[in-house]
C-alpha cells in the first residue's frame, strides 16, 4: 500500500488530479447504482450521473429519489465537485504557464532533424521570413541570450533563451537530433569579440555533436581559418561580401543596380554544383549550356583540377571538367 501511495505522489500534479477525479466518479457512480438500481439501471448510468453532478452541469436525466441517494448526491457535490473544479483550474493554469514559458524560451524542444539558429538579429529574422515565404516548413530552434521572449510567433520556430556555449542550453535545443546549425555574429560586440564568440559556439556545438553541419558567419578574414579549424563546415565572411557589393554599387556604369540584381537572383535562384551528365561527357560547353537551358537552369562556371572558372567558352571540351556551376530555380 505504501508503495502505491509513494507512486501516486511521484506522478505529475495534472495526472494525480485526473486520477482522483476518475476515482471519485467511479466510486459515487457505483454507489448510486447499488443504492437505486431502478433509477440507475446500469453502472454506466451511475457514472454518467456522477460526472454530470460533480461538474455541476445538472442535465436532470438521472435523479436520485431515495434519502440515501440524495445524501450520496450531496456528498458528491461537496467532495467531487470541488475536485473537478480544482482540476479544471489547475489545467487552465498549467496551460497558461506552459504558453508563457514557451514564449520566454524555457521549454525544451523534443523534435528531430531541425535547424538551429544562434543569435536573433536582422539576418536571422529575414532568413525565417524567407523560409516561410518559400514554404520551407522545417522546424527551427532559435537560441538567443539577449532576447527575453519571442515577440513574433511562427508556428515552426521554437525559442530557447540562453547561451549557446552552455551544455544545458544545447540539451534544451535537442542538438543531438539537429541536422544543421547557423551561427551569426553578434552585432552588439566589436568585430574581434563577435568572431571569438562565434568560434566558441562552434567548438561547443561540435563538442556536443561532432557530425553537425555548421554554417558560421565571421566578420574578419583573420578569423576565417580559426572558424574552419574549430569545425565550421561553411564560413561566410559577411564584411567581405558587403564590401564587394558596395564597391560594385559605387562604380557600376550601366543602369543595372548590382545590389538589387543580386537580391533578385538570390531570392529566385540558387547556386548548384553537379557532375557532368554521362550523355555530355564527349560534348563541348555549348552543348552543356543548351542542355541546362532547356531545364530552366543557367551554367555560369565549372570546376577543373579543383579550380573554379567562370569563363564560358562554347568550344571548351567537357571531358576534363569535374563539375558545372549552375543557377537553378529556388526549390520550394
Amino acid at each position: 500500500m505504501q508503495q502505491w501511495v509513494r507512486l501516486y505522489f511521484q506522478l505529475p500534479l495534472f495526472l494525480r488530479l485526473l486520477g482522483t477525479v476518475l476515482i471519485f466518479m467511479l466510486f459515487f457512480g457505483s454507489l448510486i447504482h447499488i443504492i437505486e438500481p431502478d433509477n440507475f439501471p446500469t453502472l454506466f448510468d451511475g457514472i454518467w450521473w456522477a460526472f454530470v453532478t460533480g461538474a455541476t452541469v445538472g442535465y436532470g436525466d438521472y435523479v436520485p429519489l431515495s434519502t440515501a441517494g440524495k445524501v450520496t448526491g450531496i456528498l458528491l457535490i461537496l467532495a467531487g465537485g470541488g475536485v473537478v473544479t480544482f482540476y479544471m483550474a489547475t489545467l487552465s493554469a498549467a496551460t497558461i504557464t506552459h504558453e508563457r514559458n514557451l514564449s520566454r524560451g524555457k521549454v525544451n524542444f523534443r523534435g528531430k532533424n531541425h535547424l538551429i539558429l544562434i543569435g536573433y538579429n536582422e539576418r536571422t529574422r529575414q532568413l525565417i521570413e524567407m523560409m516561410t515565404e518559400h514554404n520551407r516548413h522545417e522546424d527551427i530552434v532559435l537560441i538567443d541570450r539577449t532576447m527575453k521572449k519571442l515577440y513574433k510567433h511562427h508556428s515552426n520556430v521554437h525559442f530557447i533563451h540562453g547561451d549557446a556555449t552552455m551544455e544545458d542550453i544545447l540539451e534544451k535545443a535537442n542538438l543531438r537530433e539537429a541536422k544543421t546549425a547557423i551561427i551569426t555574429a553578434d552585432p552588439s560586440k566589436t568585430e574581434h569579440q563577435a568572431d571569438q564568440s562565434v568560434i566558441h559556439q562552434i567548438v561547443a556545438l561540435k563538442g556536443h555533436r561532432p557530425q553537425l553541419f555548421i554554417i558560421a558567419e565571421v566578420l574578419t578574414d583573420q578569423q576565417r581559418i580559426n572558424a574552419e579549424r574549430a569545425g565550421a563546415n561553411t564560413v561566410i565572411r559577411s564584411n567581405d561580401f558587403m564590401s564587394s557589393l558596395l564597391f560594385h554599387e559605387l562604380y557600376h556604369t550601366d543602369p543595372v543596380e548590382p545590389f538589387q540584381l543580386l537580391l533578385e537572383l538570390l531570392t529566385s535562384r540558387q547556386f548548384h554544383e553537379e557532375a557532368i551528365p554521362s550523355s555530355l561527357k564527349e560534348e563541348t560547353m555549348e552543348e552543356a549550356v543548351n542542355y541546362y537551358f532547356k531545364k530552366g537552369s543557367i551554367v555560369i562556371g565549372y570546376r577543373k583540377d579543383r579550380n573554379l572558372s567562370f569563363l564560358i567558352e562554347p568550344l571548351t571540351p567537357l571531358e576534363n571538367i569535374q563539375t558545372l556551376i549552375v543557377l537553378i530555380p529556388l526549390r520550394t
